[in-house]
């Protein structure tokens, strides 16, 4: 193996930043998913027990069918947010790891 020249040492330096700087920005990004989740989770939870109660109503056919577009549309965004999950844990991963 050669030795390195001060000019390979400073590439390999300026790489070692650039990694750490992404390392960085990646965990920064997980955090952020992290909070995002919890913001829209919470009154997600929220809609979604509210539709399920109305549901339980008597209703018109009209009313019924509003309250279950409701449901359904609030069902897909939990599934959105579980999704930010397998986002946030790879960076959450390399935040550990540093």
């Amino acid at each position: 193996m050669e030795p390195q020249t001060p000019q390979g040492t400073n590439d390999l330096a300026r790489l070692n930043a650039q990694v750490a700087d992404y390392e960085q920005k990646l965990a920064d990004a997980a955090t952020l998913v992290a909070h995002v989740r919890h913001e829209i989770n919470n009154p997600l939870a929220a809609l979604l027990g509210q539709a399920q109660l109305l549901l339980r109503e008597e209703l018109s056919e009209r009313s019924r069918k509003r309250a279950e577009t409701i449901e359904s549309q609030a069902k897909r965004i939990q599934e959105i947010v579980g999704e930010l999950r397998e986002i946030q844990l790879p960076a959450a991963a390399v935040n550990r790891q540093t």
